[in-house]
């Protein structure tokens, strides 16, 4: 699969659990509930924080991920694939 090759070339941390073929959302459900029920039997202050990452890919350029994906050695049609993916892409919302 893509993310398969994508992951032999630019390794991610074993926490991901987005853009990967994993069980992330159940995984991380089944996390957060055991912190909440850790915090509440031993009587403790639970913070957490949720971050929107909606925005966390506007301030590296296109053409910079394109260049590090060749250097880690992506083939070449996958990176195609990917600036492909880029190209007049956009959100409508009704």
């Amino acid at each position: 699969t893509l993310s398969a090759r994508l992951q032999k070339a630019c390794p991610t941390n074993k926490r991901q659990r987005g853009f990967i073929a994993a069980p992330g959302c159940s995984k991380n459900l089944k996390l957060f509930q055991a912190l909440i029920k850790s915090a509440k039997k031993d009587q403790r202050t639970l913070g957490v924080v949720f971050v929107d990452v909606a925005k966390a890919f506007d301030t590296v350029g296109h053409q910079h991920i394109f260049q590090v994906l060749g250097q880690k050695g992506v083939d070449r049609h996958i990176i195609n694939l990917t600036q492909d993916l880029y190209t007049n892409c956009g959100t409508t919302m009704e």
